[in-house]
């Protein structure tokens, strides 16, 4: 199989690309390079992998690529994924991950690609879970709370419009808040990577708002087995890709510092909440079960352990 990554030097892409190599896939890696890390991709460049400096924003670049690579597979991973961003700056947003979105799609239908798997997001996509019945389905409203969840679902829009007007194989698998090795803990990364980072060196965790804001943790090895399954079937529309399972972030803190041996100095430090984020959310994973065969497999404290040993 050949594959195209875009994001392929990010966090999750990098780790899809490591397990896509493995498969004995051919890959070339999109990205620019102002999130995704180079050295992320170090072994895969090693092994074979391509890496293509290229914003989805330049449809033409793109569509010259992808034309000239013919890939079997697109997985699309590039985003502006920073919550307050998009709402500080929509417009900058919606370019990346609407714009860009339709690029790839477009650059796919040209070249022919088979299948196109999209990394859409459930954390953000549908909105306020409190009063709701948790986990939730793909069937929920959605009502997102922030321009970078809107842009997502606007995205998947794009996949479904593709798919109807000329047979472009698609799926948009909806992701939990994914963790695990890679994820940057110095930087715009998840609640997990920045404790992780903070534990190891001393410090004391922030906790924006009263800790009890609940997610969805999915790690990250379990979203590559996804993406690829995904990949192979004929599945299509939204697949929430998640545990069903809320876990607030003081317990987060408290089972950290426990695998750490630290209970009695990792006590979080109070911040204000910030704009745009939900209380709660959860997802559904049974309509992935049933068209993917797909369930996670690896339980938070065994995340946890893997992840903090990755920082380390």
């Amino acid at each position: 199989m050949k594959a195209l990554v875009t994001g392929g030097a990010g966090f999750i892409g990098s780790n899809l690309v490591d397990a896509l190599l493995a498969r004995g896939a051919a890959v070339t890696v999109v990205d620019d390079l102002s999130t995704g890390r180079r050295e992320n991709l170090d072994a895969a460049l090693a092994a074979g992998a391509a890496l293509v400096e290229l914003d989805v924003r330049d449809g033409g670049a793109l569509a010259a690529l992808a034309e000239a690579e013919r890939p079997d597979v697109v997985f699309h991973l590039a985003a502006q994924i920073d919550v307050r961003k998009s709402l500080e700056d929509p417009a900058f947003d919606a370019a990346i991950n609407v714009g860009g979105t339709a690029n790839v799609v477009e650059a796919a239908r040209r070249c022919g690609v088979r299948r196109v798997v999209f990394a859409s997001t459930g954390g953000a996509i549908y909105g306020e879970g409190a009063g709701k019945r948790l986990p939730l389905a793909e069937d929920a409203p959605i009502e997102p709370f922030s321009a970078y969840g809107q842009s997502k679902y606007s995205g998947e829009g794009y996949l479904a419009l593709y798919e109807r007007l000329y047979g472009l194989s698609s799926v948009s698998l909806r992701f939990g808040n994914v963790y695990g090795p890679r994820q940057d803990p110095l930087g715009e990364a998840g609640v997990i990577a920045i404790f992780c980072g903070r534990l190891l060196a001393g410090g004391r965790p922030t906790v924006f708002g009263d800790g009890t804001q609940t997610r969805d943790y999915l790690y990250v090895g379990d979203v590559v087995a996804a993406m690829l399954t995904a990949a192979d079937s004929d599945a299509s529309g939204p697949i929430n890709i998640g545990t069903g399972i809320e876990t607030d972030v003081l317990e987060l803190a408290t089972r950290l510092a426990a695998i750490e041996g630290r209970e009695d100095v990792f006590e979080p430090e109070p911040a204000p909440p910030r704009p745009g984020e939900v209380q709660r959310i959860a997802l559904d994973p049974a309509h992935a079960e049933r068209e993917l065969g797909w369930r996670p497999e690896t339980s938070l404290e065994d995340g946890l352990r893997l992840t903090l040993e990755a920082c380390r």
